[in-house]
């Protein structure tokens, strides 16, 4: 059975670096996406994705005894859920088609910005303070440096860094949703249950938008592909997940300031992105804002990682 009520225990050393190892994983499935996109359309690669995520996902759960069922009423709360999963992802992979993998990884990571201005209005007792703030300005702050990056940026490019930001800012309401009903649900269900309803539509999507839906598949492609489904969207939510309930979401949540080092950095190093000074300015601005908000962190932090199934 799975306990909702987070431990917050000190990381040992070897599970800090675990768990720096995870946050390493989530920050590259932007490079991943990209990699994929260069022989599948757009929706076609999120169906795909989330296909092999939902089989995997299956497969752990029924392994490891977890029940399917859900209560009377829940199924209108999944709906909604999935609904607006549905539109963030399908904005994000939009939006990272147009634009390159390094800033769309700084985009993305505003959205625990946008989940402490949401929070302040719709959850109870999780006010704004000074150090959030703080925090919420760090974060802005390196967006206006990731806008004022002219090298190698088209019109294009800043259009998808647009969508990037709405689709952040829809995950962030979703957080906030998840962060109210999540009391009534085990945790897996809020992944598991959206990733099923979404993966028809995607392949619509694909079928309407993408102009060629399966252009090629070489071995670069199919180990993105499979990298998006079978390592952040199964294994790393699993390894996750299993952290949670040992040690609490306030002891992971202090490292997830990695996600968008390593975006940036291997956006860089296997896609040849430019790294410039903007982009580094705007990467120290984000994670020490993200630093700031969660380290030492004594309040409850929604269970899943930053852009959990980006």
């Amino acid at each position: 059975m799975i306990n909702h009520t987070p431990q917050n225990q000190e990381l040992p050393f070897l599970t800090s670096i675990f768990t720096v190892f995870l946050c390493a994983l989530f920050g590259a499935n932007a490079v991943a996406i990209k990699i994929s996109l260069s022989g599948l359309g757009v929706f076609t690669t999120a169906g795909l994705r989330f296909s092999i995520a939902s089989v995997a996902v299956f497969i752990w759960a029924r392994i490891t005894g977890r029940s399917f069922q859900i209560k009377k009423g829940q199924l209108r709360q999944l709906l909604i859920i999935s609904t607006v999963f549905i539109v963030q992802l399908s904005l994000f992979y939009l939006g990272i088609s147009k634009s390159n993998a390094s800033r769309a990884t700084l985009m993305l990571n505003l959205q625990p910005f946008f989940i402490l201005f949401l929070a302040h209005f719709f959850i109870s007792g999780d006010r704004i303070t000074k150090r959030k703030t703080l925090g919420i300005m760090l974060g802005f702050t390196g967006v206006i440096f990731v806008f004022m990056e002219k090298k190698g940026v088209t019109a294009d490019f800043q259009v998808g860094d647009l969508i990037i930001l709405f689709a952040a800012f829809l995950w962030a309401c979703s957080a906030v949703y998840t962060k109210r009903i999540i009391h009534a649900f085990k945790p897996f269900h809020m992944v598991f249950y959206p990733m099923i309803f979404s993966v028809p539509f995607f392949f619509l999507e694909g079928f309407i938008w993408d102009s060629t839906m399966i252009a090629h598949v070489d071995a670069k492609v199919f180990c993105a592909l499979l990298y998006q489904g079978l390592v952040t969207a199964s294994f790393c939510f699993v390894a996750w997940l299993t952290l949670l309930q040992k040690y609490g979401a306030v002891a992971l949540h202090s490292f997830i300031f990695f996600m968008p080092i390593s975006g940036v950095m291997l956006g860089g190093l296997l896609l040849g992105e430019p790294i410039t000074v903007n982009i580094l300015i705007a990467l120290f601005l984000i994670a020490a804002g993200i630093l700031v908000v969660n380290f030492r962190q004594k309040r409850q932090i929604p269970p899943f990682p930053l852009g959990r199934n980006v």
